[in-house]
């Protein structure tokens, strides 16, 4: 955790990303984020393990930032039926490393931004027991929900027109002048 944001927490999270092979001619491998591993140490596309020819890779570790400003998302994702973490990685063009993780986020709305530019891939992982609950007890004590206060309409008031045309112009006959003045008796 670091101190130089009182309102923000911060927890260092490996990210594992399994490499399968394709089921189409069309993608030859599959690349899948698997889990986070919380507090993991430094690493740099580390094989985990290998078997049928699926590789799973410890392939960096992360922050996972927590803000006082996205507590309403934390307590979204908390109460999905699935708590999950979002991985956001760019494609490269380095065939070693065909993945660039950018960040992990526990707000499903910042995932939500990502996934609609087109540009990234957002992967949805379950949350370790331990992030669920440092997560739950960060929003325990950063939230304040916020009461609903519906907005009313203001009573509409039609605007006092005082005629449509010009008092300067003088027709007996004009229905587009300026009816205070036929009221109070010049034409003029």
């Amino acid at each position: 955790m670091n101190a130089p944001l009182k309102s923000a927490q911060t927890m260092p999270v490996g990210v594992v990303l399994r490499k399968s092979p394709g089921v189409t001619r069309w993608a030859k491998v599959v690349w899948r984020a698997v889990c986070v591993l919380p507090g993991a140490d430094p690493a740099d596309w580390k094989l985990l393990r290998t078997e049928g020819g699926v590789s799973d890779y410890h392939v960096t570790t992360v922050p996972l930032t927590l803000y006082r400003s996205d507590t309403e998302a934390y307590v979204h994702g908390l109460a999905a039926n699935v708590p999950c973490l979002y991985i956001i990685c760019r494609e490269t063009r380095d065939a070693d490393r065909p993945l660039d993780v950018v960040m992990v986020t526990a707000s499903p709305y910042e995932a939500q931004d990502y996934s609609d530019n087109g540009e990234d891939i957002v992967e949805k992982v379950m949350m370790t027991p331990q992030v669920h609950a440092w997560i739950s007890a960060y929003v325990e004590t950063h939230h304040e929900e916020e009461a609903f206060v519906k907005r009313r309409r203001d009573k509409y008031q039609e605007p006092k027109q005082d005629g449509i045309g010009d008092a300067r112009i003088s027709q007996t006959s004009d229905v587009y002048r300026a009816p205070r003045t036929v009221r109070s008796g010049s034409s003029q």
